[in-house]
């Protein structure tokens, strides 16, 4: 096997711009509720109430900031909606949904339980 380049992850490397990062756990939520319609703020906020409203704004200006999300205003109403590009990501993240269903109890099992 051989070792990695030190120069392998540069600051162009597909790998290091994933468009929704791992580490946002909110990001790829917020993408599958806005899979079938259009929603405003607290209605994202009932569906992910396990959240604070700083973490959804941040998970929400990151995706609208990646080109996964619009955010429309009309009056006193603000609307997110998923882009073309980000519809073009639902493929591919209900494939890690599927692939985290079928693992799930291995997932649980490889947990330290004072982390989880």
């Amino acid at each position: 096997m051989s070792r990695p380049e030190p120069d392998m992850f540069d600051e162009l490397c597909p790998s290091s711009f994933l468009p929704v990062r791992m580490g946002h756990k909110w990001a790829p939520l917020v993408m599958r509720l806005l899979e079938a319609t259009p929603l405003r703020f607290g209605e994202l906020r009932v569906a992910l109430h396990r959240t604070s409203p700083k973490e959804l704004t941040r998970a929400l200006r990151t995706l609208e900031r990646d080109g996964f999300v619009s955010r429309t205003a009309a009056s006193r109403v603000v609307t997110y909606e998923l882009t073309p590009l980000g519809r073009s990501l639902l493929g591919p993240l209900k494939v890690v949904y599927e692939w985290t269903a079928e693992h799930w109890d291995e997932l649980l099992d490889a947990r330290d339980p004072v982390q989880a």
